[in-house]
Formats: C-alpha cells, sequence, structure tokens
C-alpha cells in the first residue's frame, strides 16, 4: 500500500467511493469539493495495484486541522488503511506544526469511534441532532506534540 498526496486527476476516483460509502445523511463529498479540497487542503489517498482504496481529508484553517471525512472501499476494511492513513496524516500535520485535530463524528459509528480512540482522541463533547437525519455526533480531540519549522 501506497500513501500520498491526492492530485486532480484522482478527483473523479475520490467522487465514486465517495458515493458508495457515504449517504445524503453523511453530507457525501461532491466532485467539485475533491477539486477543492485537494488543491487547498490536506488530501491523501491509499493506492492498492495502482487503485484508490481509501482517503483522508483534513481541513486546515489558519492554525486548525479538523478530520472532515475517511473512507475505505469495503472489500479492503480491515486491513489497517484507515488507521495508517490517520497515522501518516498526523505525522504530515505535525511536521508542519500543528498539534491538535478535530473532528465529528456519528454515535453510532462504533469502528470509526473505536479507531480514533485507539489513536488518541478523547470525546469533548456531544454534538445533537448534527446530521441530516437527526443523529447526533461526538466531538473529539487528539493532542500531539508537534516539530516546530
Amino acid at each position: 500500500m501506497k500513501i500520498f498526496k491526492a492530485q486532480s486527476s484522482d478527483a473523479s476516483e475520490l467522487y465514486a467511493l465517495e458515493q458508495k460509502l457515504f449517504l445524503s445523511k453523511n453530507y457525501p463529498l461532491s466532485r467539485a469539493s475533491f477539486y477543492y479540497h485537494i488543491k487547498n487542503n490536506m488530501l491523501f489517498v491509499a493506492e492498492i495495484d495502482k487503485k484508490i482504496v481509501g482517503y483522508i481529508l483534513v481541513l486546515i484553517k489558519r492554525k486548525n486541522a479538523k478530520l472532515y471525512s475517511i473512507g475505505v472501499k469495503e472489500e479492503f476494511r480491515g486491513r489497517k488503511i484507515a488507521q495508517n492513513l490517520l497515522e501518516f496524516s498526523i505525522k504530515e500535520l505535525s511536521n508542519i506544526g500543528f498539534n491538535s485535530l478535530l473532528l465529528e463524528v456519528r454515535v453510532d459509528n462504533h469502528e470509526a469511534i473505536k479507531l480514533y480512540k485507539k489513536a488518541g482522541f478523547i470525546m469533548k463533547k456531544s454534538l445533537n441532532k448534527f446530521y441530516l437525519d437527526g443523529c447526533d455526533a461526538y466531538l473529539m480531540e487528539l493532542l500531539y506534540a508537534s516539530k516546530k519549522l
């Protein structure tokens, strides 16, 4: 498996993956959004046999980093791809001076919550009716040491 920064040429493949992974209640990204985030945020892809099998999107706003989305093709789950994408992103964020990462996660997404807790994220608070279907979310945060440049 290779992990690298997404390129504009990856946008259509990422959009197709997004449509398979996320229902409208989970705010899936549009193709145009992928083009935007490839240019303006931190978007990494995991590739196996020259095919994208997962991605992670971290939004960067001034001194804040927020994990917006992470997704892995269903047939590739259980191979620690999401964990590797998360670890890779945290290293990259640390290298450019960030020392925390925030995210929101559906309270019923037990696999994701387990992944985030394993990585060291802590629950900050509950967000009532955060998603379109009325599902609550947890706001979680990871604090880590950064390498100041």
